[in-house]
């Protein structure tokens, strides 16, 4: 898991774990023990914050998780490095970790609308082929790096290397990065959890805010 501490008008804890990756919860849920936030960010969408709240931590059982062809490949290739979890276990635990604490936890992402409109306005046709074609590729052939932590960023660096996922990426990054801001304002200790991938983009945004935005 990479972690870094960011200093931005309040101290920050941005912490990316490798999505769906079990192992990955035990050194997490310590980083929030020790750095007892006082509000955390997740990067993802109001609806699916909601979505795992009602159905992982209030249902009594587990409902079925659909894959895309994409997020499957991802798991197969991931799964020789430990147990893989869906959905991603940081989430749900980081959830379940602060309604135990008493912590709140926001999504710092841009709605389903929203993101729509950002895919719309990013991923051209050509691109959207262009990016099922890698999609392909990777499952068929996928990364084998020695560590997980390399696997998410190859694995993202095959699919999404593109101009349009590019640049979708960074404006999907700057609106967590305006978020944060909002969220950690009066707010002494926020913390964030992204998925690895992520992890470079949202640090460099978050140093340098004024810039990024």
């Amino acid at each position: 898991m990479n972690t870094a501490r960011l200093s931005a008008g309040t101290d920050l804890l941005l912490l990316a774990p490798v999505r769906g990756l079990s192992s990955e919860v035990r050194p997490l849920i310590a980083a929030l023990d020790a750095f007892d936030p006082a509000v955390i960010g997740l990067g993802l969408s109001r609806e699916e914050l909601t979505g795992l709240v009602e159905y992982f931590l209030v249902a009594d059982g587990d409902p079925v998780v659909p894959l895309t062809t994409n997020e499957f490949n991802e798991v197969r290739g991931l799964v020789r490095f430990g147990e893989v979890r869906v959905p991603n276990p940081s989430f749900v635990e980081t959830l379940r970790w602060g309604q135990a604490h008493g912590v709140p936890v926001a999504a710092l992402d841009p709605s389903e609308e929203d993101s729509a409109a950002l895919f719309t306005e990013h991923i051209g046709y050509l691109e959207l082929v262009r990016r099922t074609v890698r999609e392909r590729r990777a499952g068929r052939d996928p990364p084998t790096p020695s560590t997980p932590d390399s696997f998410a960023v190859e694995w993202d660096r095959r699919v999404a290397r593109g101009r349009g996922s590019r640049s979708l990426a960074r404006a999907r990054d700057t609106h967590l990065a305006g978020e944060t801001a909002t969220l950690a304002a009066g707010r002494s200790r926020v913390a964030l959890v992204v998925d690895r991938e992520r992890f470079d983009g949202v640090r460099a945004l978050l140093a340098a805010p004024a810039r990024g935005r």
